[in-house]
């Protein structure tokens, strides 16, 4: 008996080596695919995070769950969960780029419809401004504030160069922005004039 419980020990402690060795077999490969994921999200994330937030938390938050499992010495559920996430990670950039692109497009068409708008706009009202500026149209321009106008058109101007600026700098969020902002100002300029501005025709 006392044999067989030597032998029963034997195999006991043999098993647990064969499984210990195993486990930090495991170890270095798994490492090494934490590693990988971890530095192809890194490399990614500042574009991701600002065109694909969604599907960069998503692999972030599976990558928690391999560090996890390799923290508890699971090594084996990362070796086996990793591939997956380490795709994943991989298509953060090129998702990204692709949705860059896309915003980029949608930025630079209405840069262009706000380029080929607010010049007239304004052109218009400085144009009414000088109109009602004349002895002429001193009843109509009764009760109107020329000189207010004439302020907040010089600083939707400059407002405008400021947008034009930010376009030539291939900063399109602040170019277009910023042309919306200078729109607005001119049209309500034209409304304190009763200008009704129309948008200009496109050329052919």
């Amino acid at each position: 008996m006392q044999s067989l419980a030597r032998v029963g020990r034997f195999v006991f402690f043999g098993v647990l080596a064969i499984t210990v060795a195993a486990c930090a077999g495991q170890k270095v490969p798994a490492q090494k695919l934490l590693a990988d994921i971890e530095a192809t999200v890194t490399a990614a994330s500042t574009e991701a995070a600002k065109y694909v937030p969604d599907q960069l938390m998503d692999v972030q938050a599976k990558y928690a769950e391999l560090k996890a499992s390799f923290d508890k010495q699971d090594y084996a559920a990362v070796i086996s969960g990793a591939p997956p996430v380490f795709a994943a990670a991989q298509t953060l950039a090129t998702a990204a780029a692709a949705k860059k692109d896309q915003v980029l497009k949608a930025l630079n068409d209405q840069w262009m419809a706000l380029a080929g708008t607010v010049p007239e706009y304004t052109t218009a009202v400085q144009n009414r401004i000088d109109v009602l500026r004349k002895k002429s149209s001193k009843k109509v321009a009764a009760g109107l504030d020329l000189d207010a106008a004439k302020l907040s058109l010089d600083q939707a101007t400059s407002l405008w160069s400021k947008a034009q600026a930010a376009f030539a700098g291939g900063n399109m969020d602040e170019a277009v922005r910023t042309a919306q902002d200078v729109k607005s100002r001119v049209e309500a300029v034209a409304a304190t004039l009763k200008l009704e501005l129309t948008a200009p025709q496109p050329k052919s």
